[in-house]
């Protein structure tokens, strides 16, 4: 089965939905810290109740209620033998890995999808320095480790995913020792850097960054317990905000303008492309009449970069979105099927190994187009059938389910207009 969608404008409220990589880091923080947190503006999308299981299997006491969370963390690494199910979540394994090795351990990690293609090879290498034991499976996540990770020296880089930094991050301040990161390439998507040493700071755990080329953490560090009220998410708004660029007139609450979220640039992005950005008592709105080529770093904000290569699409002029080769390694090849979908639904986009560039044209035709079992691929499409003169064919829609589970019903609640249908 399919969805078709009919082109129509979109207009109303929406809420936006919190924060994934803020939950993420607020429900580690609150598992690791000794007392009782509550963690309010929950979301159960898939990758969050990973994260939730994945405390869970380690001993933390975790209750869950419609839109909040209770932590218990005084038991944590109870447990030194458990399997721990990432499903999909990149964020979920990268950052369990270092915290389940605070304490002599014996784990087993599985997962689902094109998880287990994602590199790790920043882990196997710290394990061999260690001396931790790991075996693994080619092309599937079925890792299995035993040992204690220690602080100390480490070497990372930081053009892979930040997340092997975070995930260090998350776990050194509870060892012994104390530890320095150097990080050996330019460092990207520091914006997520930046809500982990946030969310740290909050739950009482201090970090020396030195310009995110080298990082200094003290050992012997406690988590202290604390309430914390999750944000609402800028890579989910950025589907409103360029939903309201294409002529839609969509009023988003809840945004936190001064937040630390890297994807938050994409207002800027949007405002150097000619948009106008209106803050008001009921909402904010993004609002154009004509927008312009332009080119944009994408190795800051790759999440973002689906559905801001459709604003490119119907923009005057060629554009053009570079340093996105980590876009390659994600649910799907996501540079590869952007490329794809902008084409087939009338566009004119071109794929380079670490690039896109894209000629804008006046509206696009519609058609059939893959999900790619991938979140933001699936959301971009329906955003794009509002420019759109014919019906829009996704399959495998519910993958939104990974991020935003409540994704269709917004989208229907701002007129949006769907039925299934059959492929083929």
């Amino acid at each position: 089965m399919a969805i078709s969608i009919t082109p129509k404008q979109l207009s109303g409220t929406v809420c936006v939905p919190p924060s994934k990589s803020l939950a993420h880091r607020a429900i580690i923080c609150a598992s690791l810290s000794r007392g009782r947190s509550v963690i309010t503006n929950i979301e159960y999308s898939q990758d969050i109740r990973a994260t939730i299981g994945a405390m869970k299997s380690l001993g933390t006491m975790i209750f869950e209620y419609d839109d909040y969370l209770e932590i218990d963390g005084t038991t944590t690494f109870m447990r030194n033998q458990c399997e721990i199910n990432c499903f999909e979540s990149g964020s979920t394994l990268r950052f369990m890995i270092p915290i389940s090795l605070v304490c002599e351990s014996n784990l087993h990690y599985i997962g689902e999808g094109r998880l287990g293609k994602r590199p790790m090879q920043v882990y196997y290498d710290i394990f061999e320095q260690q001396g931790i034991s790991y075996l693994y499976r080619e092309n599937v996540l079925d890792l299995y480790i035993r040992g204690r990770m220690h602080g100390g020296e480490f070497e990372i880089p930081g053009d892979v995913s930040s997340q092997f930094l975070s995930g260090l991050l998350f776990a050194l301040p509870l060892m012994d020792e104390d530890s320095r990161i150097v990080i050996t390439s330019p460092m990207q998507s520091k914006g997520y850097v930046d809500l982990t040493l946030q969310m740290l700071e909050k739950y009482g755990i201090h970090i020396e960054n030195h310009d995110y080329r080298e990082f200094i953490i003290r050992g012997g560090q406690q988590y202290q317990a604390c309430d914390y009220r999750v944000e609402a998410d800028f890579s989910q708004a950025a589907f409103y905000l360029v939903a309201g660029a294409l002529h839609n007139d969509v009023l988003l609450q809840d945004l936190n303008i001064d937040s630390y979220q890297g994807d938050k640039v994409v207002i800027e992005l949007l405002k150097q492309m000619g948009c106008q950005f209106e803050r008001t008592a009921q909402g904010d709105r993004m609002s154009c009449q004509k927008m312009y080529a332009i080119t944009i770093d994408g190795s800051q904000c790759p999440d973002i970069i689906p559905v801001m290569a459709l604003a490119c699409a119907v923009s005057e002029g060629t554009s053009r979105i570079e340093n996105i080769s980590r876009l390659r390694i994600k649910e799907c090849d996501r540079l590869k099927a952007t490329v794809e979908v902008i084409n087939q639904l009338g566009g004119q986009a071109k794929e380079f190994e670490d690039a896109m560039e894209i000629q804008g044209v006046a509206s696009l035709q519609g058609g059939h187009v893959s999900s790619y079992h991938d979140h933001r691929m699936a959301m971009m499409e329906a955003i794009a059938s509002s420019v759109c003169d014919q019906p829009v064919v996704i399959d495998d829609e519910q993958c939104v389910d990974k991020s935003y589970p409540d994704f269709w019903q917004d989208f229907q609640s701002l007129g949006g207009d769907f039925h299934e249908c059959e492929l083929g």
